[in-house]
């Protein structure tokens, strides 16, 4: 089993710096070589955003975040590294002097990767002594966000290799597809460059600017691709016949004089010019930076749009990001119940992200109820109810929430929680939790909540099994010496 502890990076642009950030927020050390002069500014601003997407993306626990080191040499980067990912300009003998290079400073058993659109890995690993180890992991921007990489031997790379890749894919969260055969641009790019060409003709010939195509596509078929993708769309689109019938009906079209795919348009000066004007009036002012931002959003939301699809069980790139949760959980540090000393259970540690904020900078108000439910989740596995029990057709639900918001929670704030048990029995949970400030340990909010145990798969409340109820009254026999909470069993409106 491949496992990724340290990683190296070379050249940190668009794809190698999003390649640093995927990296480093799944817990893996990386180093990082590029000798451009601002290369640690760039990558710092890039690791910004893939950590405000993150905040918005999972509550699951990350591991600690992997330590960045910057080197001045393509040998001192590479030497310790257990993945090695190249993502140099796409220029065949620069790419190639590279890997030849990186392969020469390597260890014989680490990985190394090419992050090249289109160029064949047979020719880029074709002066390497060790070429059974190099292939292309072609992946998409933001590399933080998007999970698919297209892996693509060469005729030296041998099958492990491509094994222990898809293998090292999956512990950071991505999707891993095999390409059974090397070809110029694999089957992404093969794709949009087809679709690139057709609408470059578009605009050249008048038929509308660049914010109508875009809009074309984000309000209809975009949508379809990011759930489904094209063959098993137009299997539905040919009703219950399926695609036979699709193809029957809509084959002859391809007959027909529709689009330009043979014909290269012209990119002279007033046609770069043309798109360019236009690009800028879409772009309306905002930099790059605040669109990568707004299209991360977007992206967080498509993927937990998803993660819920499919009856709860996720669907495409949602069922990825649930898979990878459910491991991040399983990997997360258990709470600890310090019964030693009677007072409430210290539960989670977290921090105010930019993706937390409302436009006054202030924690918005469903985010409160994301931190008390990530207090109460971690009380629970606290007693045995973790991921496997929860599987198996069990869990506590939550019946009842009653929140007080004593305090403002700013962006960049420290925060932490704790949880009383006030009152506990075979099937109900009776919780006081608070959230402070980390730095004034002044009290934030507070919740009251009811959680009943539930058999899901019957869909009624059953009593707990003994080896949770053990656990609970251990905690709620030091907890009852403790005096009721300031706000218990207040309700709406009640005067202070």
């Amino acid at each position: 089993m491949t496992e990724i502890k340290n990683a190296a990076c070379v050249g940190g642009g668009v794809i190698g710096g999003a390649w640093v950030a995927r990296f480093a927020l799944a817990g893996i050390d990386v180093k990082i070589f590029d000798p451009h002069p601002e290369a640690e500014r760039i990558i710092g601003e890039v690791m910004a955003n893939a950590e405000r997407a993150y905040a918005m993306l999972t509550m699951a626990p990350l591991p600690p975040k992997g330590k960045l080191t910057f080197c001045k040499s393509i040998e001192e980067t590479v030497k310790d590294a257990d993945w090695i990912q190249e993502s140099v300009p796409e220029r065949l003998e620069l790419k190639r002097g590279v890997i030849t290079e990186i392969d020469a400073a390597a260890r014989p058993d680490a990985l190394i990767g090419s992050s090249t659109s289109g160029l064949l890995p047979s020719d880029l690993q074709a002066e390497m002594r060790h070429p059974e180890r190099m292939f292309v992991a072609h992946p998409y921007n933001p590399v933080y966000l998007l999970p698919l990489v297209e892996l693509v031997g060469g005729k030296e790379t041998t099958k492990q290799t491509i094994e222990r890749a898809m293998q090292g894919v999956e512990q950071i969260g991505m999707k891993g597809v095999v390409i059974a055969k090397e070809i110029e641009a694999f089957v992404g790019d093969r794709l949009l460059e087809a679709l690139w060409r057709e609408a470059l003709w578009l605009i050249q010939d008048d038929i509308c600017d660049t914010e109508t195509l875009d809009n074309v596509m984000r309000y209809s078929f975009g949508m379809r691709w990011a759930q489904m993708g094209l063959f098993e769309t137009y299997r539905i689109a040919g009703g219950e016949a399926g695609m036979r019938h699709f193809l029957a009906q809509f084959g002859p079209c391809l007959k027909w004089p529709w689009t330009k795919f043979t014909d290269v348009v012209d990119l002279d000066d007033a046609l770069v010019e043309k798109i360019g004007a236009q690009s800028d009036a879409q772009a309306a002012g905002r930099s790059i930076r605040e669109l990568e931002r707004i299209r991360d959003e977007n992206l967080v939301g498509i993927m937990h749009a998803l993660k819920s699809g499919n009856g709860g069980e996720g669907w495409g790139a949602g069922k990825l990001l649930a898979d990878f949760e459910a491991k991040l959980w399983a990997n997360a540090k258990k709470p600890e119940a310090d019964l030693g000393e009677v007072k409430p259970l210290h539960i989670l540690d977290t921090k105010v992200s930019g993706a937390w904020v409302d436009y006054n900078g202030h924690m918005t108000e469903h985010r409160y109820l994301q931190v008390f439910g990530d207090t109460s989740d971690g009380l629970l596995r606290l007693i045995g109810v973790d991921l496997d029990y929860v599987r198996d057709g069990h869990s506590y639900y939550t019946v009842e929430t009653h929140i007080r918001n004593l305090g403002e929670a700013k962006l960049g704030d420290a925060l932490y929680s704790t949880c009383q048990l006030l009152s506990s029995d075979e099937k109900r949970l009776h919780l006081f939790s608070t959230i402070y400030n980390a730095e004034t340990k002044e009290a934030v909010a507070t919740a009251e909540q009811m959680m009943l145990h539930v058999d899901s798969k019957a869909g009624k409340s059953v009593p707990a099994p003994k080896h949770v109820l053990s656990k609970l009254s251990a905690i709620a026999e030091e907890h009852a010496k403790l005096p009721a909470p300031e706000g218990v069993g207040r309700f709406v409106g009640q005067k202070r």
